[in-house]
């Protein structure tokens, strides 16, 4: 199965952002902590380029938490500022205005050189389609400051929001980058909800998740659905019959089963997964 979705309107916005990081002082990036990695995207790096960053494991408590600790004490080695986060929950959410003037300290000295008081750091916040920016936003800011979905593509344009004295944020939409070189990139970030489920092959991203958690976590599938864990395409045809997927012929609905597999995996039902670890 191939993977790809770049909408056109992800080209405008790369642009847009690469005008506004001139007004930049911090990029706060929010990655998904079951995906860490393939849930960055690349031109981000060379975007934020002399730029104070800051990345948001958020989604956290749907994450294994051992190898979400891993991927913080990785990013942190390689001089970002890490929070751990979930967003929905607010858990984390306390410590990020603190760690945010820590990551600008040397602009704030700079400033305060210079006689320049009380002007707020200005932090864009980024991200790929789905990891929660506008959730964060919003639980930041105490409000509804920016439009929220829990499907890709619900933020369209940039917006500023003041948070307070000292921060304001500038929300931008959701983009990836023209082609995945890995198509396991692809995998994981369809398996977790970052692309349109529109283009996709249900039944076979529900048997590669499968496959995943057969060899990565087992015993889950097991607990959760009460089916023995042998060949991957028992295993759908065996969670099918578990949970009554029936179709109108009286026959075993595999798609009926492959939806059910994705969005239980995707919600954290079956279990905290993460997809990837540090090298």
């Amino acid at each position: 199965m191939q993977f790809q979705w770049y909408p056109g309107h992800m080209t405008k916005t790369k642009r847009e952002m690469q005008e506004d990081i001139k007004l930049i002082d911090l990029v706060i990036e929010v990655a998904d902590a079951r995906i860490p990695l393939s849930s960055r995207n690349p031109d981000i790096d060379n975007l934020a380029k002399n730029k104070f960053r800051l990345i948001l494991l958020n989604k956290a408590d749907l994450a294994d938490p051992r190898k979400t600790e891993l991927w913080s004490e990785y990013y942190k080695s390689l001089g970002y500022f890490v929070v751990q986060l979930d967003a929905r929950s607010k858990k984390g959410m306390n410590s990020i205005q603190n760690i945010i003037l820590e990551a600008c300290a040397e602009k704030i000295e700079r400033d305060r050189k210079r006689g320049i008081k009380n002007r707020p750091i200005r932090a864009m916040v980024v991200g790929i389609p789905n990891v929660g920016k506008s959730t964060f936003i919003n639980s930041f800011a105490g409000k509804a400051a920016a439009k929220t979905g829990n499907k890709p593509g619900v933020t369209r344009g940039k917006q500023w929001i003041r948070l307070n004295k000292q921060v304001e944020l500038l929300d931008t939409p959701g983009i990836l980058w023209p082609k995945f070189e890995d198509q396991q990139v692809g995998l994981r970030l369809a398996s977790v909800g970052s692309m349109n489920d529109e283009i996709l092959n249900k039944d076979e991203l529900a048997i590669e998740i499968l496959k995943f958690l057969l060899k990565e976590y087992p015993g889950t599938i097991n607990a959760r659905f009460e089916v023995e864990e042998k060949e991957v395409t028992d295993v759908l045809m065996d969670i099918a019959r578990a949970r009554n997927c029936i179709s109108k012929g009286g026959e075993l609905d595999y798609s009926k089963a492959a939806l059910l597999v994705i969005d239980e995996f995707r919600s954290g039902k079956i279990c905290r997964f993460t997809m990837e670890v540090p090298e």
